[in-house]
């Protein structure tokens, strides 16, 4: 049995979202789950609660990764809920726990995240003009090393395509 793809996706919680940018997420949520990946997110409001509402509505296994030790605080629409109980440092284990990651906008904790993913060479996509973190590294590397670069692409179908063609060809 093959293992399925995992694709993260990053941003915003509900402190920080836009309506636009958990629209974007909806969409990457469920672009993932039409790709038959399981989406993993942060678990909890704002762009993660929108990728996993997209994920759910098209069928798709959803992951949600807490940084509390109690499972009520993860968004309705995680199937999966890991309670890890060590507040931000969770951020490693999301960016590990994914095949690849989407940026969707995003703060301070999604570019914790996005440096993790950077460290271990994690294929990352960022949707331009979903705001943040995003917008910021889009097209770029994060430091002079290159691990690798973050891809801006123009769309959700765009970005879960990006990952996919990365994740395969390793």
């Amino acid at each position: 049995m093959t293992r399925k793809i995992q694709i993260l996706v990053i941003g915003h919680n509900e402190n920080g979202s836009t309506p636009e940018a958990e629209k974007i997420a909806y969409d990457t949520g469920l672009e993932i789950a039409k790709s038959g990946a399981v989406l993993i997110t942060g678990g909890l409001g704002g762009v993660m609660h929108a990728a996993c509402h997209g994920a759910k509505d098209g069928g798709g296994l959803t992951v949600g990764i807490i940084p509390q030790n109690d499972p009520s605080f993860a968004n309705e629409y995680c199937d999966i809920v890991i309670p890890t109980g060590i507040g931000l440092a969770r951020d490693f284990l999301n960016a590990l726990a994914g095949d690849g990651v989407i940026i969707v906008g995003g703060g301070s904790g999604t570019l914790s995240e996005t440096c993790a993913a950077y460290m271990y060479k994690k294929p990352i996509a960022a949707i331009k003009n979903s705001g943040g973190i995003a917008d910021r590294f889009a097209d770029q590397y994060l430091d002079h090393r290159k691990n690798v670069k973050i891809v801006g692409v123009s769309s959700p179908k765009e970005a879960v395509k990006y990952i996919l063609e990365k994740i395969n060809a390793s």
